[in-house]
């Protein structure tokens, strides 16, 4: 959304040399920048194509240079004050993630199918506004093995009839194309070829673009595509109307006539012609209707640009909203969502908010799964205020996904994977994580096969799930009076945890310490997302252990002086008490972490060995 505008002020600024349309550029590239996808990544190319194409045209480049350095700088400026913080946060903790680049070979799992691009004449070609069942498109059963993962909506790429019309229509060639069209045009074919993939040799040297290991979806080039073809489609509309191009409605329509029949052939080739006689129709009768609208835009436009510009506006509204308006690959009626309401009536959902009302206590804040029940179903978790261990998430904490094995989601009971040091729903790593209560769309042994009976105790069976609860589930917070040192890497390795009583144990990585203590206290006094209060009572000292993953942007203060929060039991954090009643405050700090980091990074070789 923040793509037109930033390109609008910035070509102000780029014409008129002009600080203030700069900034202002700066501000809506930022605001695009900020939202940190592939779609924002491929903007910013854009826009770095943009300037640099300015920058040889008119008086030349040396001119240029001189005219652009202010708004640029300008610009520059204040897209850093408003994007730099948070991109350089996510370019860290991509780092430290599941995913900080992604190989070449899972990439092109994302291309768009060239048949896909029939969409342009026919948005529904293949069912896309239907049930799934009757979706007949790449990469459906239809095609055979694709190797291809992508939702059936990215295969739409319509823009609409009469765009397409006025892009034909005016002749847009590169070589007939002026000034900025002529850039656009040539990043339209540079984003289609992008957005094929794995099916043009081009995307091998266009995946060497700076971050384009960051992204898994060659498709979303589609985004920006459509984007720019909707500025040529401007421009070859004002061709049309005021003359510069002769408007040639029998060319205009023989062509969109030959990708209607290759349409329809691919529906005689994959035996689905009564499927797509509808969609094709509808298509004919929307680009006779645009065609028609051209040709009164040529004969007339100059004369009644009012009227143009509202016939053009209406035609496109109802032309869109027919060809991209909401279907069931991009929305379901809301009755079907009841569960993510906050005031929901859901047995589940209740059932399990009662479960955790009943077994609240000081030191608790027990953790819920959802699992196998359907892709939406994880997501309640932040609307019914649960903790859920694992949620929704294709960008994980590399510890986190290593300790746990989780993948992206768990919509389907396939999905809900193990690892080797959190093997089973009946496991120590279960237990530490707090996982009271668990919630699957199938019974929970065809899930985790090496249950046993008695493992977990079955709670209810309701419409949408069996529900089972892990009583040896463990508080939130606790006080451990020993420590066992252990290597994290090895248990994550092997699935081999030492047989302590993990009550009143830590494993550390820094060493031992089962010093006769003895036995504390802990409660939560307050948590939130990034602040967490607790209050510990450790007679002979020990360790505050706090069962949530371990980061290093977290700091902690014990009775307000700064201290250090260990890794603990592979996965989580501690931190080192003295005898006696203390506080202690964790906070989610990533500034004073990475200064921290910085000034012990630039430290280290001036100290002794």
């Amino acid at each position: 959304a923040w793509f037109p505008l930033a390109l609008f002020a910035l070509s102000r600024a780029l014409d008129r040399g002009s600080a203030f349309w700069g900034a202002a550029a700066g501000l809506f590239a930022g605001l695009m920048v900020g939202g940190r996808d592939q779609i924002a990544w491929l903007q910013t190319l854009i826009l770095t194509g943009f300037v640099a194409q300015r920058m040889f045209r008119g008086p030349g480049f040396a001119a240029n240079r001189r005219s652009f350095l202010r708004p640029l700088i300008a610009g520059t400026l204040v897209g850093l004050v408003v994007a730099g913080v948070p991109v350089v946060l996510s370019a860290l903790l991509a780092a430290s993630s599941n995913r900080p680049d992604i190989v070449f070979s899972e990439v092109v799992k994302g291309s768009l199918h060239p048949a896909s691009l029939l969409t342009i004449v026919a948005p529904d070609l293949y069912g896309v506004a239907g049930p799934l069942a009757y979706f007949w498109g790449p990469p459906s059963p239809a095609w055979g093995s694709t190797n291809l993962f992508l939702a059936r909506n990215m295969g739409e790429v319509y823009f609409g009839a009469l765009a397409l019309a006025a892009v034909i229509g005016a002749g847009l060639p590169i070589r007939r194309a002026q000034g900025d069209a002529r850039f656009f045009a040539v990043m339209v074919l540079l984003l289609g070829l992008y957005a094929l993939g794995r099916y043009t040799p081009a995307f091998e040297w266009l995946f060497h673009l700076p971050g384009a290991g960051l992204w898994r979806r060659p498709a979303d080039a589609t985004f920006p595509l459509c984007a720019l073809l909707a500025y040529l489609a401007g421009y070859g509309v004002h061709r049309i109307g005021s003359g510069e191009t002769r408007w040639r409605p029998t060319l205009v329509a023989l062509a969109i006539l030959l990708l209607l029949g290759a349409g329809a052939g691919v529906a005689v080739w994959k035996d689905r012609l009564a499927q797509a006689v509808m969609p094709l129709l509808i298509a004919w009768v929307t680009f006779a209707l645009a065609l028609a609208l051209l040709e009164w835009i040529a004969a007339r436009g100059r004369k009644r640009p009012i009227a143009a510009l509202a016939l053009i506006g209406l035609f496109c509204a109802v032309d869109l909203s027919i060809g991209n308006g909401p279907n069931e690959s991009t929305a379901l009626p809301p009755d079907r969502f009841d569960f993510l309401r906050p005031g929901t009536k859901n047995t589940t959902i209740r059932l399990l908010r009662d479960k955790l009302a009943a077994s609240a206590a000081p030191d608790r804040r027990d953790r819920i799964e959802l699992a196998g029940i359907g892709f939406d179903w994880p997501n309640a978790s932040l609307s019914q205020n649960f903790d859920h261990d694992l949620g929704y998430n294709p960008l994980r904490l590399a510890l986190f996904e290593d300790f746990t094995g989780a993948d992206d989601t768990v919509g389907l009971p396939e999905q809900r994977v193990f690892s080797k040091a959190f093997p089973s729903y009946r496991s120590i790593a279960a237990d530490l994580t707090g996982l009271r209560f668990i919630a699957t769309g199938a019974p929970i042994e065809q899930i985790d096969p090496a249950l046993k009976p008695g493992d977990l105790i079955f709670v209810a069976r309701t419409a949408d799930a069996w529900i089972y609860e892990n009583p040896r589930a463990m508080p939130r917070v606790f006080v451990a009076t020993q420590a066992v040192a252990a290597d994290f890497y090895a248990i994550m390795k092997t699935g081999d945890w030492p047989q302590v009583d993990y009550r009143a144990t830590v494993l550390l990585a820094s060493g031992s310490d089962q010093t006769p203590r003895r036995a504390g206290t802990a409660r939560i006094l307050s948590y939130a997302n990034t602040r967490i209060a607790i209050e510990a009572d450790a007679p002979d000292g020990g360790w505050l252990v706090l069962n949530d993953i371990w980061h290093p942007w977290w700091s902690c203060a014990l009775d307000g002086a700064p201290v250090v929060i260990e890794r603990a039991n592979v996965a989580f954090r501690a931190v080192r008490l003295p005898p006696g009643r203390h506080r202690l405050d964790f906070r989610f700090e990533p500034f004073t972490s990475l200064a921290r980091e910085a000034a012990a990074g630039v430290a280290k070789p001036f100290r002794s060995p």
